[in-house]
């Protein structure tokens, strides 16, 4: 299984890119449940905070569900554009000086799970921050996979 690229996003193409992977000892269903409970992700992903639904009720994105939050400090506006449960789910990222598509992937592994998740990135911020602070991203994603796999472990997120 692949990402499915937008054109204009496609790391051959972008100036940032990050790829982050975890095998998770729970089935993908479980992993997907907290991973598209997005108003949980502040409780578990310490660069997630602020998260508002623009649209979709919640508590999980879906396909077209617009969202707003904060992620390494800036405020970002964001669209599911890509889902197919429980294997994959993509979104964009518009705000001031970023310009990003972010993709995971869920494939079955043995008793469990791999989750992949890549990033690309244009705009002013992106290609600073890239520059000023090397591996900054590639380290939040990975406490995000990290977080992803603790929750997955533990249950199944709770009803709200």
């Amino acid at each position: 299984m692949e990402i499915i690229w937008p054109e204009k996003f496609h790391p051959n193409r972008a100036p940032v890119h990050v790829r982050n992977e975890i095998d998770i000892a729970a089935p993908c269903e479980r992993v997907w449940a907290w991973l598209i409970r997005a108003q949980l992700w502040p409780e578990w992903y310490d660069n997630a905070s602020d998260m508002q639904f623009l649209s979709g009720s919640g508590p999980d994105l879906e396909a077209g569900t617009r969202f707003k939050w904060r992620t390494f400090s800036v405020q970002i506006e964001s669209t599911v554009c890509e889902f197919e449960s429980p294997h994959r789910i993509a979104w964009d990222a518009k705000g001031t000086g970023v310009d990003a598509y972010h993709a995971w992937l869920l494939e079955p592994a043995g008793e469990g799970c791999h989750v992949t998740t890549e990033e690309t990135q244009y705009g002013v911020l992106a290609r600073t921050g890239h520059l000023l602070i090397p591996g900054r991203m590639s380290r939040g994603h990975q406490r995000w996979l990290e977080g992803l796999r603790e929750k997955a472990l533990a249950g199944w997120p709770p009803a709200i």
